[in-house]
C-alpha cells in the first residue's frame, strides 16, 4: 500500500477535489443540495504536521475546487477557516490528550469521531452558506440550507470514512 504520508495525502488531496466537482456538486439532492465531502481532507489529514503548510493545503483545496465550479473564493474562505479552526475542534472533542505523541484516531471512540467531523462539516458550512448568501433578511434560508446540506454531508463522509480509512487515520 501507500507507505509515505505525503503521497497518500496527495492523493487523497486531488481524489476529493475531483469527486467534489464531478460528482458531488452535480447531485442536486432535493433540488438544491450538494454535500461538501472535501472536508473529509481536514479529518483525515495527520494530526502532528506543519500548521502553515496545513493552512496553505486548506486553502490551495478550497481555491481549486472555487477555480472548478466559479464560486468567487467561497470554498477558500470556508476551507482555511476549518483548517485554522481545526486544533480547537481537536481539544473540545478529544481533549488534551490529541496534543501527545501516541494520540491517534484509533484510540478515541466513534462518538468523538464522528462529533469531529461533524464539527468540522459545521464549521464549513457556516462559513460557506453565510457568505454566499450576505444577508440576514435571509437566515431562515441559510439556515436550513447548513442543517440540510450538513445532515446529507455528514452521513456521505462517516461512510466515505469508513470505506476508505487506512490504518494510519
Amino acid at each position: 500500500m501507500l507507505t509515505s504520508p505525503i503521497a497518500l495525502n496527495t492523493i487523497r488531496f486531488v481524489l476529493l477535489v475531483l469527486a467534489q466537482v464531478l460528482i458531488f456538486n452535480r447531485l442536486n439532492f432535493l433540488g438544491s443540495i450538494n454535500p461538501m465531502v472535501y472536508v473529509l481532507f481536514f479529518y483525515w489529514y495527520p494530526i502532528r504536521i506543519n500548521r502553515p503548510l496545513f493552512l496553505f493545503l486548506g486553502f490551495l483545496l478550497g481555491f481549486s475546487i472555487d477555480i472548478f465550479l466559479d464560486t468567487m473564493a467561497l470554498h477558500a474562505m470556508a476551507a482555511l477557516t476549518v483548517a485554522f479552526s481545526r486544533p480547537v475542534l481537536m481539544r473540545f472533542c478529544f481533549g488534551a490528550n490529541f496534543e501527545f505523541q501516541g494520540f491517534t484516531f484509533k484510540s478515541t471512540t466513534k462518538v468523538q469521531r464522528v462529533t469531529f467531523l461533524a464539527l468540522l462539516i459545521l464549521v464549513q458550512h457556516i462559513v460557506f452558506f453565510t457568505f454566499e448568501m450576505l444577508s440576514f433578511s435571509h437566515i431562515l434560508l441559510i439556515l436550513k440550507k447548513i442543517v440540510f446540506t450538513g445532515v446529507l454531508t455528514l452521513v456521505l463522509c462517516v461512510l466515505l470514512s469508513s470505506l476508505f480509512a487506512t490504518e494510519t487515520d
